[in-house]
């Protein structure tokens, strides 16, 4: 029970199951007032369902919460509101038909009912010129970046007078720059007495943002310290029990025949506007190329391009010399080409489907399993089995419907099964976006073991460190175009950084190295 001196918010032995699981077990900790507090763990340990019942979206099933010494049942996010408590999620919650202020009005009790958003926009310019959170209040939600759209969610917050902001894994979509300017934003909210809880599994956030943070792992509270207490190899070992890896050993071998090649190609984005121009390079047979650059400088549409969920304007794709220039997905597939999508969640899996469901997406036409116009389910509930065991996917079972995944353990499912076609190529879009330290350095190292045996891989990230870590060579992207291809280590990472702000390769004084098959 709190005493007299409690912490701004105390959580007392909470737990919450869901069928199979248990998210949190106990979970015992307190946040004290004008602090930034992080919750730290890996994917799946519980750190988002425990902030959604502090916001109401879920009731614990035991334990109590203190807000100020007393307790609450917070029924709703209504009156989580109603107590000071906001949060930006991870997927924004956002009508994208509709502007920035119609979405700060919808559900406000306080807007007219005539002209809702009039009074709006002049209270939002204001906050956004406070915290320095520039934003159109005229701007339909589908036309901003996925920055500008978080500046909404954090503005509508603060515009219903929240004084604790829960922010859920604030930086996956956003860039380096984008990064620092929020972390200015919650350092000069935390000087005003606001409270932030910072939920993440980036280490080096954690360090450079948190004043404190506990550490959860498998729905239980595994510590709480003063962040300038410990470091990250300390808070890696407590979150997942193990000591992680941060530099993997590239296995080396001789490059093999081209496996993927590019010939000027051209592309347009959503807007009907060019985002690949005259894009030329290729991929050997094991070889990792790794794509680095800003996010929106055309890697997404380079993806699916490659592997025929874009068409492209002009120029050849050629997977092991055939032209597949414009051809379908199942075709592309068909070459035995491997695709870990940017968008794990609505082109990586089909949620509503179960896990042995998911498994067979690409495979259920052809043998073993499939026979005729049956399926063998026991031979797919066995392969089920086999990759929920061999990358470490926790799932009570293989009926579970794909959607109650973490994010960690969806990315697993999809590695687990576009590894097991045995692919001779390999595209990887932003294969540990949002996920923990131990998952992003097991599909690190998944890759480098498929690169050992001679499989091609095109990486594009926008984590330089993991580009420049296991990448044999780095083509650097701006705006469509290729600034530069060298070899991993013949340039420091701030002359690349140089080359993702659009300085082409020459002009740093080096000679571009061309490795053609």
């Amino acid at each position: 029970m709190p005493n007299k001196n409690s912490p701004l918010i105390e959580f007392d032995s909470v737990v919450k199951r869901f069928p199979g699981v248990v998210a949190n077990d106990g979970v015992t900790f307190t946040i004290d007032k004008g602090t930034i507090h992080s919750l730290l763990g890996e994917n799946g340990a519980g750190k988002t369902t425990l902030m959604n019942i502090l916001y109401g979206l879920y009731q614990q099933d035991q334990g109590s919460i203190y807000l100020r010494g007393k307790e609450f049942q917070i029924e709703s996010p209504t009156r989580a509101i109603e107590l000071g408590i906001g949060m930006v999620h991870q997927h924004f919650k956002l009508v994208q038909n509709h502007t920035v202020a119609e979405n700060i009005a919808l559900g406000l009790p306080s807007a007219s009912t005539i002209r809702p958003t009039t009074d709006i926009k002049r209270k939002l310019l204001e906050l956004a010129g406070q915290y320095g959170l520039k934003v159109d209040p005229d701007a339909k939600i589908w036309q901003l970046s996925a920055g500008e759209k978080q500046r909404v969610e954090i503005l509508r917050a603060l515009y219903r007078g929240a004084k604790t902001l829960i922010l859920d894994e604030p930086t996956s979509v956003l860039t380096p720059g984008e990064t620092e300017r929020l972390f200015t934003v919650l350092e000069d909210m935390k000087s005003e007495g606001r409270t932030i809880i910072f939920i993440t599994h980036k280490l080096d956030e954690v360090m450079e943002i948190s004043d404190v943070v506990t550490v959860l792992r498998e729905g239980k509270v595994v510590d709480t310290v003063d962040t300038a207490s410990t470091d990250k190899s300390e808070l890696s070992q407590k979150m997942v029990g193990r000591e992680v890896l941060f530099d993997l050993d590239k296995p080396s071998r001789e490059r093999g025949q081209v496996t993927l090649e590019v010939q000027d190609l051209n592309a347009l984005n959503d807007k009907r506007v060019e985002a690949i121009n005259d894009l030329s390079f290729s991929v050997h047979e094991g070889e990792i190329l790794g794509i680095a650059g800003v996010a929106g400088n055309g890697q997404r549409e380079l993806a699916e391009v490659l592997t025929g969920l874009r068409k492209a304007t002009s120029g050849k794709v050629l997977i092991d010399g055939e032209d597949m220039t414009n051809t379908t997905p199942r075709k592309v597939s068909d070459r035995n080409v491997a695709h870990i999508p940017e968008d794990r969640i609505h082109q990586g899996i089909v949620g509503d489907l179960t896990l042995k469901d998911n498994v067979i997406l690409k495979g259920y036409r052809k043998e073993p399993f499939s026979k005729g116009l049956v399926i063998d389910y026991s031979l797919v509930d066995e392969h089920t089995r086999k990759i929920i065991e061999d990358f470490n996917i926790k799932v009570p079972d293989t009926n579970t419907p794909a959607n109650l995944l973490s994010g960690g353990n969806i990315q697993r499912l999809i590695l687990g099964r576009e590894v097991s076609s045995n692919p001779k190529l390999i595209i990887a879009s932003h294969p540990t976006y949002g996920l923990d330290v131990a998952a992003a350095e097991q599909i690190r190292q998944l890759l480098l073991e498929q690169k050992g045996r001679g499989v091609g891989i095109l990486l594009i990230s926008e984590n330089l460190t993991e580009v420049t870590s296991i990448s044999d060579r780095i083509a650097v992207l701006f705006e469509g175009k290729i600034m530069g291809t060298v070899e991993s280590g013949e340039l420091e990472r701030e002359e690349l950084g140089m080359l993702m702000a659009g300085t082409p390769l020459e002009e740093l004084g080096r000679r571009e190295e061309s490795v053609k098959g």
